[in-house]
Parts: structure tokens; C-alpha cells; sequence
């Protein structure tokens, strides 16, 4: 079956609401495509005025980060329903820089991705080895364990609707991308996981991205591979270069 591609910009801690607004405006005629599917996923003080920017446009907006409550003494996160209302219909889970520098585990990130589907939020999940890993040569063993620990309690249904980032921990922000061979190796391990877990046809039916430095010179090749659907995107997702990533193709 053919997936649909899609390619979702993570903007990181970047953007203040009147840079993002203006952003989306740059953005616009660029990123137009009728057979990619493209997500801003912003910080979360942005939502609302890109929700509001994108209006008329066939993107769609996502979050960054979310918490596993609807409410309550936890200063300074933001819910499932927050993200909804406002008008999200995607989030990242498990990004490596939340595993990294704030600890989430996968046995917290499986909360994150349960609590997503509750809330009708389709998960951006991320996972990716270290450069020791890829070394070491356990970087299929430690994927499949990230996929496994991370999709506990999904059912097939929603698997079948979610999206899986593979993004090589040594490739984001380095300017290193990962070969497409290699990228092709992890993304077809984890079709694979996937259906060890539910069966064939929702592995087929999951689509999964490459994230890690991509850019408009490597899109095309990258995007060609049979198991990878798109990218998720980070520093270039910041510029006009994102509207030739979306436009691949051409």
C-alpha cells in the first residue's frame, strides 16, 4: 500500500508568537502540497497564534511536549486537553532531548503515548541511538526495546494511526546525516517491531519519518527509501529550505 508522506518541522525552543506568526506567513506558498502532509510542531506559547496563521492552509499543528494529566499541581507543563482545545492534533513523544536532558524513560513516555490517543492526539514518537550505540553495534537491539517499552497497552488501531521518528541521537543538530542506507536499515527494523507487536497489515499502515539534520539536499534520496514516510525536520524547518523538503518531488 502507499502511505502518504509526511514531512513535520520541530521548532524546538525557537519562535517567539510574533516570529512564529511571521514564519508561517514566509512559509505558505512554499510549503503548499497536495500529496504531503505537513505539521508545525511549536513551542507551546505559539500554538494558538499558528493555529490561527495556518487557517485556509492544509497544515496542521502539533506540540512539542505534553504532560500525562488533564489538570492539577503541575507548574508549568501543559495538558492533552490544552493541546486539543487549542487546536493541536499531534505531539512529539520521547524526543531524545526530553530522554536527555530531562530524564523521561520510556516507562513515562508509554503514559505520554496512552494519554495522546485518550485525548484524540496522534503521537509524533521519536527514538534514536548514541553514537556509542551505533559503535557498539546494538542500535537495532536498543530501538526495538524504545518501541516495545513505548507502544505498551496501544492497540493496533491506533498504532496504525500514529507516527514513529526514528532520529539517530549523533545526527540531530550535528550537521551528520545518517546514509539513506542506514536510515532505510533502522526505519525497515522498527516496520518490522511493529509487526512482531500487532501484525503486517498495521506495520504496513504506520508511517515512519527519519529526523537528523535533514535538509533539502538530502530529502529526496532519504524520502525514496521504501520504509521511510517523510521527515521530521529541525533546524530547517526554521527557514524557507523547508518548503523544498515538503516539495521534494520536485
Amino acid at each position: 500500500m502507499a502511505r502518504r508522506k509526511v514531512v513535520a518541522g520541530n521548532w524546538k525552543m525557537n519562535m517567539t508568537p510574533s516570529e512564529a506568526k511571521a514564519l508561517v506567513e514566509t512559509l505558505k506558498p512554499l510549503v503548499e502540497s497536495n500529496d504531503v502532509d505537513v505539521i508545525y510542531c511549536v513551542p507551546a506559547i505559539d500554538i494558538v497564534p499558528v493555529v490561527e496563521a495556518v487557517k485556509g492552509t492544509k497544515v496542521e499543528v502539533g506540540a512539542e511536549n505534553m504532560y500525562i494529566e488533564e489538570k492539577g499541581a503541575f507548574t508549568g507543563e501543559i495538558s492533552p486537553n490544552m493541546l486539543t482545545d487549542a487546536g493541536c492534533k499531534y505531539v512529539i513523544i520521547g524526543h531524545s532531548e526530553r530522554r536527555q536532558y530531562f530524564k523521561e524513560d520510556d516507562a513515562f513516555l508509554n503514559k505520554k503515548v496512552l494519554k495522546a490517543f485518550e485525548h484524540g492526539l496522534v503521537p509524533i514518537l521519536c527514538c534514536g541511538e548514541t553514537l556509542e550505540q551505533r559503535e557498539a553495534g546494538v542500535t537495532l537491539d536498543w530501538i526495538n526495546l524504545q518501541i516495545k517499552s513505548d507502544l505498551q497497552g496501544v492497540t493496533k488501531e491506533q498504532a496504525a494511526s500514529m507516527i514513529i521518528a526514528y532520529e539517530p541521537i549523533w545526527a540531530i543538530g550535528t550537521g551528520k546525516t545518517a546514509t539513506s542506507e542506514q536510515a532505510q536499515e533502522v526505519c525497515c527494523a522498527i516496520r518490522k517491531t511493529v509487526a512482531g507487536i500487532f501484525d503486517t497489515d498495521t506495520a504496513e499502515k504506520i508511517r515512519i519519518q527519519y529526523g537528523g539534520s535533514v535538509n533539502a539536499k538530502t530529502a529526496p534520496e532519504l524520502f525514496s527509501m521504501p520504509d521511510i514516510d517523510g521527515g521530521l525536520v529541525g533546524g530547517a524547518a526554521l527557514k524557507p529550505d523547508f518548503g523544498q523538503i515538503v516539495n521534494y518531488r520536485n
